[in-house]
């Protein structure tokens, strides 16, 4: 269910009639991705198809490019993205040409890696939700993301519980109990702190229980 002050908010960036790129940002565990799905599932029951989801951990560098930069530990930080890519990607689907599908890849959890080519996006796509912990950072080439988006939401949650839950995921995709607190404390905690200072730099707060 999403409040009214974002379906509401949601229903102006479309009225505008063009394409509207909305971002979701926030720390790992906060729920972008659901609040993702819940915003897709609310404008097609609002009847309105041509709207789809672009997860920017599709850009995530590939495990063994990780490994050769000596990044394997540190899989999430901001450097462990093609973030120039990602911002490239954008920059077409802003400048799209009529005729032309673009394609994007896909993050699965499954495998820890990104699948080039999955999300096909077609020239009568209306509404892009791309989600992502650093579409709010202002320096490198995520400096680029926000000007390129109509809007960026930030996910608020209880830290506890946003702890809780990324060690919950950790586990369900392989990870022990206690590798998964390691690397919540170790990995995901710290790129937290740096995607919390980009909060204000947010058009709204959307805050989860």
């Amino acid at each position: 269910m999403i409040p009214a002050v974002f379906s509401d908010r949601l229903a102006a960036l479309l009225a505008r009639g063009q394409r509207t790129l909305l971002g979701i940002a926030g720390p790992p565990g906060s729920g972008k991705s659901t609040l993702a799905q819940a915003l897709l599932a609310h404008v097609h029951n609002q009847g309105l198809r041509q709207a789809v989801i672009l997860p920017m951990d599709g850009y995530h560098l590939a495990n063994a490019e990780l490994a050769r930069l000596g990044h394997a530990s540190r899989k999430g930080a901001e450097d462990t993205f093609d973030s120039a890519g990602y911002v490239r990607l954008l920059s077409r689907l802003r400048q799209q040409g009529a005729d032309e599908v673009i394609y994007a890849p896909q993050f699965l959890r499954e495998i820890e890696e990104a699948i080039a080519g999955s999300i096909a996006i077609a020239p009568e796509t209306r509404l892009i939700i791309t989600e992502g912990n650093y579409l709010l950072l202002d320096r490198g080439h995520w400096a680029h993301v926000r000007p390129l988006l109509d809007e960026v939401w930030y996910v608020d949650i209880d830290p506890a519980l946003r702890r809780q839950r990324l060690i919950a995921r950790h586990v369900q995709f392989g990870r022990t109990a206690e590798q998964a607190a390691a690397w919540v404390m170790n990995s995901d905690e710290v790129n937290a702190a740096l995607i919390e200072t980009t909060r204000t730099r947010a058009d709204q707060i959307f805050r989860r229980d």
